[in-house]
């Protein structure tokens, strides 16, 4: 019977991360080892202990019995190593390593981006991984240390912090509305080309509301479909209809004249932005400082931006 001195604790590290990598392959790219190293761990390990873990395929590696209850322990082995590892330089050496962020194609490119630059411009010895999609990562299957959520969080046994908050604008271009017309009502809107986001459960309809707190839905006439938020915003500022869209996306390009606000007085619904990371006693150094700059960075740019439009709002962060 394998007894703990028998047992190379690294191979845990590699054992989970080849679970929830999904294979050798890329389990290998995330350990910075070749596939041949990962699979001889693999092997050694099996060994070791006297079971075999994994059911190899030519498509996927799936658990045996004895590995699903293996792969729970040594889960909790390498994530209370990793507390106990972060909890002792806490606050004495500056960020290391690689930081995964994950965020939505717009707000990834507006927002994350620079703040993700400038950060690692400051901290030299920190590398940043910048994965962004309008798909959500598994925190865990993909290796993410911070994702940014926007709108309604799900469901999980994620921790998370909010950044600030959103409004959505209906926008088109100057081009677009000196060839139809500026709308003047709600009712006006029906009929006009649209450009939909098709990633939304109901892309085409929208519920505005007055500050009296009148309600009214609309369901536009799609002409043109996207399915990120960026692509959309494109086709917008190309003149192929009205589209809502996110502030934080276009706020520069209404600034700039290139997007014009329709009937800014009627109010669509807004949300939250938050990051969203794995749940751990101690919240790694590299995280705390992303999500510290990230914050301000929008405090600040929340703040210069007041005077974009009536309806702009500077939320208050927790």
């Amino acid at each position: 019977m394998a007894n703990l001195s028998s047992v190379n604790l690294n191979r845990l590290l590699v054992f989970v991360t080849v679970v929830e990598a999904g294979s050798l392959t890329a389990a290998a790219n995330r350990l910075g080892l070749t596939k041949t190293m990962v699979s001889t761990h693999m092997q050694r390990l099996e060994s070791e202990i006297g079971a075999s873990l994994l059911v190899r395929t030519t498509r996927r590696l799936n658990l045996t019995d004895a590995g699903e209850a293996f792969y729970e322990a040594s889960r909790r082995i390498v994530s209370d190593a990793e507390t106990a590892i972060s909890a002792a330089g806490h606050d004495t050496e500056e960020p290391r390593g690689t930081l995964r962020i994950t965020a939505p194609i717009d707000y990834g490119a507006t927002v994350v981006a620079p703040v993700a630059v400038a950060l690692q411009l400051h901290y030299p010895r920190l590398k940043i991984e910048l994965l962004a999609g309008d798909r959500f990562f598994d925190l865990v299957a993909d290796g993410i240390d911070v994702a940014i959520r926007i709108g309604r969080l799900a469901d999980s046994g994620h921790q998370a912090v909010r950044i600030g908050s959103f409004e959505h604008w209906l926008v088109a271009s100057p081009q677009f509305l000196e060839r139809v017309g500026m709308p003047r009502t709600l009712d006006d809107l029906k009929d006009l080309p649209f450009v939909a986001l098709s990633v939304l459960p109901q892309p085409l309809t929208w519920t505005f509301k007055t500050q009296g707190k009148t309600e009214q839905t609309v369901r536009f006439n799609s002409t043109f479909s996207a399915n990120t938020a960026y692509a959309a915003g494109i086709t917008a500022l190309a003149g192929a209809g009205l589209a809502v869209l996110t502030d934080f996306a276009v706020a520069e390009h209404v600034a700039a004249g290139r997007l014009l606000r329709v009937l800014p007085e009627w109010e669509l619904p807004d949300g939250g932005i938050h990051a969203v990371f794995p749940a751990a006693r101690h919240r790694p150094k590299k995280t705390r400082v992303f999500i510290d700059e990230l914050r301000n960075h929008v405090n600040k740019s929340e703040g210069a931006a007041v005077s974009l439009g009536p309806n702009r709002t500077v939320p208050e962060c927790n």
